[in-house]
């Protein structure tokens, strides 16, 4: 895949084929807006009659010597697969190269995230089907998020090599993703080795991963994907204390040539990738440094130079190293392990989307309640049985469900619940005249019918709270920011115009207040450790005009254009959060640019299914952890 400014370079990588067998596939609209998607079709649908396999190149690769003669191999050995060979430092998938690596596993199986696309090998057959589903649903989506859906859609396993066999090379992106910053492999060593084609091909279930300056893992629970901040993780495998010690008996000056604040990033991750491989043999000192130095790259590759990265890749790779020691002592001596402290009382969540009440339960399990958080009720409508033992019930509102909060209240009335929080919604207040709204509107039933809805639904919880002489409490809640956020709420649509190359409709009027996940299992877990007081309370992590909501949306996913439309009649209201201050000492605490960008990220690469991996045979599995050429410019989807 080529644009004609990249035609010089694609035709070499053609040329270095000893066989002739590559196809330089140009970009029919060269004048266009830069897309993937005007080359890809054409690259993956040219397949000739006698191929097993097809292979597409982007134009801003360079190969390892010997390439070609390895993407047969492997090809040899996984036939019924796509196999990937490159894997970027700044991805998800790039963490997977670095566990792969420190593991001695020559191939991994790729999270759930965009494909790398940069060197991408298909069965024949695969490949031929890609133009039909790009066509039905592209939908101006990324090019490597449609790649991903059309793979999960056949239900064919994406691996990716150890080390890489192509590296990004430096050149500006045609398809405007330059500010996503300096970008090259994991690993990658100039030679392509010999493929091992029955050798160990993981998925791991736990990935600590580096990227946008945050420390985060991603932990595989059942058919699911999580992924949370790496403290949460080491915290409930009880290794937290161990981390953290760790690092401070490393001294002050243990980062020193590292961007300011990065060192504690750095650190955390590389004591949960020695955490997670401590049953493992120890790894290859040279592989270990190589992955290491990439590991901060990664991580800050959207701040930094190419220049900054390089010169600081060294410090980050020592502080890696002892990290990574300190990570498998502690992993493999389980007398360092923290007990997690007794529970806290048991709490059910029900009602609202299954999803996102799993990931609220499991927020307030870490935080030290019995949440129950992989026992969400189906449609979360539980049975008394389902609530026996629970103290606490906090049901997520949905008003549009118009029996399900009479069975939850009927069910806690006789399971002997102690408790009940409402979880509302801000959109109570719509059609307010008001700038600012308190707990006390609206002072009667509102005109605006979604309003009313949630009107009723406080009234009916309160009312059966009096009559069964339980304390409820309700809550009103902002917008959602976060993964399995309402995909009616405006972020989530903003997101998706921004992925699918559409504006954004923006009202100089326009205000928006959300709430992030994290920060409302922490109200949550204010308002149960204090005596039931105050009956209603408003709880937000921020306010924002829409211009600068939007300007947060464009920093995290795709930059795109906006257009102003004028509605006088918008709500311009904001809800006062003083009172839940005031009487829990409560305060929003979570980076919202983290929470819009995990949003981003969850649309463009975690809505749209999986894949199943083939079983692994015992006698060669890497034991579980535990706890055409180039688009123009390269893969163009980046959360």
């Amino acid at each position: 895949m080529s644009h004609p400014k990249r035609a010089e370079e694609a035709r070499r990588l053609a040329d270095a084929d000893p066989r002739g067998r590559i196809r330089v596939i140009m970009d029919p609209e060269p004048d266009g807006r830069p897309t993937a998607l005007r080359v890809a079709p054409l690259s993956w649908s040219c397949v000739t009659p006698d191929a097993t396999h097809h292979l597409v190149l982007q134009d801003d690769v360079v190969l390892a010597e010997g390439f070609y003669e390895h993407a047969e191999r492997a090809a040899a050995a996984a036939p019924g697969e796509a196999i990937a060979l490159y894997a970027g430092w700044e991805a998800r998938n790039g963490a997977v190269a670095r566990l792969a690596a420190l593991a001695g596993a020559p191939w991994a199986y790729t999270l759930q995230e965009h494909v790398p696309c940069q060197a991408l090998m298909l069965p024949a057959e695969a490949a031929r089907g890609y133009e039909d589903f790009q066509r039905e649903h592209g939908g101006g989506w990324p090019y490597d998020v449609v790649v991903q859906r059309y793979l999960n859609a056949i239900g064919m396993p994406v691996r990716f090599c150890t080390p890489s066999t192509v590296q990004h090379d430096d050149l500006p992106s045609l398809a405007g993703n330059t500010y996503h910053g300096f970008r090259q492999a994991t690993l990658f060593t100039g030679t392509a080795g010999p493929v091992e084609a029955d050798g160990p091909c993981p998925r791991f279930p736990v990935v600590p991963f580096y990227q946008y300056g945050e420390a985060r893992c991603a932990v595989l629970r059942g058919a699911e994907w999580e992924y949370l901040e790496t403290e949460r993780q080491l915290a409930r495998t009880g290794l937290l204390d161990a981390c953290l010690a760790a690092l401070a008996a490393a001294g002050p000056d243990a980062a020193a040539g590292l961007p300011d604040g990065s060192g504690r990033a750095v650190w955390l991750t590389a004591f949960a990738l020695g955490a997670v491989t401590a049953d493992l043999p120890e790894p290859d000192p040279r592989i270990a440094a190589a992955v290491m130095e990439t590991l901060g790259s990664g991580g800050l590759c959207e701040e930094f130079t190419a220049a900054e990265l390089l010169a600081a890749a060294p410090a980050v790779r020592d502080l890696a190293l002892t990290a990574l020691a300190a990570g498998r002592r502690a992993g493999a001596d389980p007398a360092v392990r923290t007990p997690r402290p007794a529970l806290l009382a048991r709490v059910a969540v029900t009602g609202g989307d299954p999803d996102f009440a799993r990931q609220l339960a499991r927020v307030l399990a870490d935080a030290g309640h019995d949440a129950g958080q992989d026992a969400v009720h189906p449609a979360g409508r539980p049975s008394a049985e389902g609530l026996d033992g629970v103290r606490y019930v906090v049901h997520l509102g949905r008003p549009e469900d118009g029996e399900l909060l009479a069975e939850v209240l009927a069910a806690a009335a006789e399971a002997g619940v102690e408790r009940v929080v409402y979880a509302g919604s801000s959109a109570v207040y719509r059609g307010s005249r008001e700038r600012t709204v308190t707990e006390e509107l609206p002072a009667a039933a509102p005109a605006d019918p979604v309003a009313l809805a949630w009107w009723h639904e406080e009234r009916a919880v309160l009312a059966w709270g009096a009559d069964h002489g339980v304390p409820v409490q309700v809550l009103r809640l902002a917008d959602p920011v976060g993964p399995h956020a309402p995909q009616d709420s405006p972020l989530v649509r903003w997101v998706n115009l921004a992925w699918t190359r559409r504006p954004l409709a923006l009202n100089p009027l326009g205000r928006h207040q959300v709430l992030d996940h994290r920060d409302l299992a922490d109200a949550l877990r204010a308002v149960l450790a204090a005596p039931p007081a105050q009956p209603v309370l408003n709880v937000a992590s921020a306010a924002f005009d829409e211009q600068e909501l939007a300007g947060f949306l464009a920093d995290v996913s795709r930059r795109t254009p906006w257009e102003w439309v004028q509605d006088p009649t918008v709500d311009r209201w904001t809800m006062a959060t003083g009172l839940i201050a005031a009487e829990l000492h409560w305060q929003p605490s979570a980076e919202l640019r983290e929470s819009m960008r995990a949003l981003a990220q969850w649309w463009a690469c975690d809505i749209h299914g999986d894949y199943t991996v083939p079983a692994v045979p015992a006698a060669t599995a890497v034991p579980a952890a535990t706890a055409a050429t180039a688009v123009p410019g390269g893969s163009d989807a980046r959360a």
